[in-house]
């Protein structure tokens, strides 16, 4: 979701919120009013913080405050569900002529009991965004692959989004977990990081030590986008990693190949920044090879799969946040949001990532990933 589309939805969710649930409460309006104020701040939290510390992006602000504001922010959004239901409920109630429904469904202690649960939830998301990856094991069966390529491990990191939120400490945990699988490659599906060089150089110094025989290959996600660009490919690069801007590197085993694809993301126009482009990514490949494609966004899936990819990896939904949200989620990333889909002949993975951009910083029910992928052969029948 765009920032500014945040926003305006957050403002009209949280005056709903005053409207429903702050208002009716039976105290003085001396304590209404500031509480209602509350619920409008944090609605707009993304903009205020931006106007005096960091950006919308990249809020420069300390590590425990940025918790408490994503906490208040998520339970805004949550209570705001819960009353709908509940109006929703009452309405239809009146509808079918149940007097009894709707006198329980307008009990004084149920709003406030819906926010109270609102705000546990957010405290339980946010600390679950905040939670070191664990790692899921996936298989993923690739025709033509090589003999030599069978059993190959490929490792994918994507929305890692080191912040003053996501610290250096939990990067380097993450770093720590991966190098654990021992992978033959690791792969950086976008979204390394939220600020610019100076802000993150320490959060992402220790993504220079993940560690695979055949390297490390990144893209770029929109988040790089949104702080100092070009920079960032120079001090990705510094780190050791090969990064793909619509271009292809190719890993060897024994005399057979794999081609590594990359695109950059549809962001870049807003730059003037080259626009994925996959056609430009496969020029000079060689065709026998199996593609493997990195791209930030999972919408392009069955574009990618009719110029030959076998296997695309993808993140920026984070998985969807929140178990229900999934659903709004995948209607804007082209019906994708987490886990495996085969397309039209093509494996496409999309990771839940690892990280979480600090403004919208809860997982409840969708938790973090690193993800390790099993190369093999599709099996034949005779």
């Amino acid at each position: 979701m765009e920032l500014p589309v945040l926003s305006v939805v957050g403002v009209v969710l949280a005056l709903y919120v005053v409207w429903r649930l702050i208002w009716p409460l039976r105290v003085p309006v001396s304590l209404r009013g500031p509480l209602g104020l509350l619920v409008l701040a944090l609605a707009l939290h993304h903009r205020i913080v931006a106007r005096f510390a960091g950006t919308m992006a990249s809020p420069e602000i300390p590590k425990a405050a940025i918790a408490v504001l994503a906490s208040g922010f998520t339970a805004l959004l949550l209570v705001a569900v819960f009353l709908l239901v509940l109006d929703a409920l009452l309405l239809l109630s009146r509808l079918l002529g149940q007097p009894r429904i709707a006198d329980a469904l307008r009990r004084s202690w149920l709003r406030p009991a819906a926010g109270v649960l609102a705000l546990a939830l957010g405290i339980y998301g946010v600390q679950q965004g905040m939670a070191v990856p664990k790692v899921r094991q996936v298989d993923v069966a690739i025709a033509g692959l090589p003999a030599a390529f069978d059993g190959y491990r490929v490792l994918q990191l994507t929305d890692i989004h080191a912040s003053r939120l996501l610290t250096g400490d939990w990067v380097t945990q993450v770093v720590a977990e991966s190098n654990a699988q021992i992978p033959d490659l690791v792969v950086i599906t976008g979204d390394l990081v939220d600020g610019s060089v100076r802000a993150r150089s320490n959060d992402v110094r220790s993504l220079g030590q993940l560690q695979a025989p055949d390297g490390v290959i990144a893209i770029t996600g929109n988040h790089e986008y949104y702080g100092q660009y070009a920079q960032w490919m120079q001090a990705f690069r510094g780190l050791g990693m090969q990064v793909l801007e619509n271009s292809h590197t190719r890993v060897t085993r024994n005399g057979s190949s794999l081609t590594i694809a990359g695109v950059t993301d549809p962001v870049a126009a807003r730059y003037g920044l080259p626009m994925p482009d996959l056609k430009a990514a496969l020029a000079g490949a060689d065709p026998k090879d199996p593609v493997i494609l990195l791209d930030h966004r999972p919408n392009q899936a069955a574009p990618n799969a009719a110029q030959g990819v076998k296997l695309q990896l993808s993140g920026h939904t984070h998985g969807g946040h929140i178990v229900g949200m999934d659903q709004l989620v995948k209607r804007a990333n082209g019906g994708y949001v987490s886990g495996r889909y085969e397309v039209n002949g093509m494996t496409l993975y999309v990771s839940n990532g690892a990280g979480l951009w600090p403004g919208f910083a809860a997982r409840i029910g969708v938790p973090s990933e690193i993800t390790v992928f099993t190369l093999r052969p599709t099996v034949t029948t005779p």
